[in-house]
């Protein structure tokens, strides 16, 4: 059984990104972090913003200018504003590197979201069905198919958050909100969803092979086609309209096979970094440069990824042979 910090160990090795962050809005249901690469692509992270407002921000007009890495540090904070930060921080830096092979949805107006159960539609017939998080229309399969929505902010008809220790370990299939790991809740729900196909899904979804390790089936994330649209939705309050702008739902099965060949190209990447690193050290010292080689902190996170994402990859490869 993993320890409950570890999808966040886990998170943070893969936004280790010195990039600094051009633009950041805290939109009205998505945070927006947006960043030029080197390469002067721009990429683009979001994660779910906090539903209830404040007046009380003490960094805000603060992080433009801030890499990455500094504020994708803020996901193990507790504040939901400054962890749902960190997410958007981690979504940037992650949706830099290739996607994984996957299924692209292409978008349908009005079905936002709902895409995704459209495409797993004839699989959940005569299953048990738990969703975590209400999706705006999902009750339109209430008749189709045996669901169970679990919401914080319960609506007719929802159970309430103590309801996952009952309902998960019973169900066949669970479609689970990624912003259960801003949150904080995502260790626990995977744990009582080991039983199930597991569906971890939203915009906010990380591109992580290492998923596996916690029990879920399948990734049902964003890739983002248009970034400037997709950031102007998101800042000027849109919600599924991301859909329509810049987004689209790719699905991705965490199978044996798709999480090795995933989990190889991201070694390989990883190992072509360290190498890089690790040749312009030798060069940095090899000239008597006083002082410390100053991507040290750098190649030091990228050696403790390398080594998380070979154990990952050896445990793949024990349980698969």
């Amino acid at each position: 059984m993993n320890k409950p910090n570890r999808i966040y160990e886990l998170l943070l090795d893969y936004a280790a990104n010195t990039a600094r962050v051009n633009e950041l809005t805290v939109g009205l249901v998505w945070t927006a972090c947006k960043t030029v690469q080197p390469d002067n692509r721009v990429t683009l992270g979001l994660a779910m913003s906090p539903g209830v407002p404040t007046r009380t921000l003490s960094w805000s007009g603060t992080l433009a200018g801030r890499t990455l890495s500094e504020l994708a540090g803020w996901i193990t904070d507790w504040e939901p504003y400054k962890a749902t930060v960190g997410m958007a921080a981690i979504n940037c830096s992650l949706n830099a590197r290739e996607l994984p092979a996957g299924l692209s949805l292409q978008p349908v107006p009005g079905l936002g979201n709902l895409a995704v159960f459209e495409h797993f539609l004839p699989q959940l017939q005569g299953k048990k069905v738990v969703v975590i998080g209400r999706y705006p229309g999902i009750e339109r399969y209430a008749e189709q198919i045996d669901l169970r929505i679990i919401e914080r902010q319960t609506a007719p008809g929802d159970y309430p958050d103590p309801a996952c220790e009952f309902l998960l370990p019973e169900a066949d299939w669970v479609f689970l909100t990624a912003s259960s790991l801003i949150n904080k809740t995502f260790p626990r729900l995977a744990e009582l969803s080991r039983a199930a196909v597991t569906v971890l899904m939203g915009p906010t979804v990380p591109w992580l092979p290492e998923f596996h390790e916690f029990g879920i089936d399948y990734l049902a994330g964003i890739e983002v086609t248009d970034a400037d649209s997709l950031y102007r939705t998101a800042a000027e309050g849109g919600g599924v309209r991301i859909f329509e702008n810049g987004a689209r739902y790719r699905i991705v099965a965490l199978s044996p096979d798709n999480s090795m060949a995933w989990l190889k190209t991201q070694i390989a990447r990883c190992y072509a970094e360290k190498q890089q690193l690790t040749q312009a050290m030798e060069a940095w010292y090899g000239a008597g440069r006083p002082g410390r080689y100053p991507e040290f902190e750098k190649l030091d996170q990228i050696t403790a990824r390398l080594s998380r994402m070979d154990s990952s990859y050896k445990n793949l490869w024990d349980a698969h042979h």
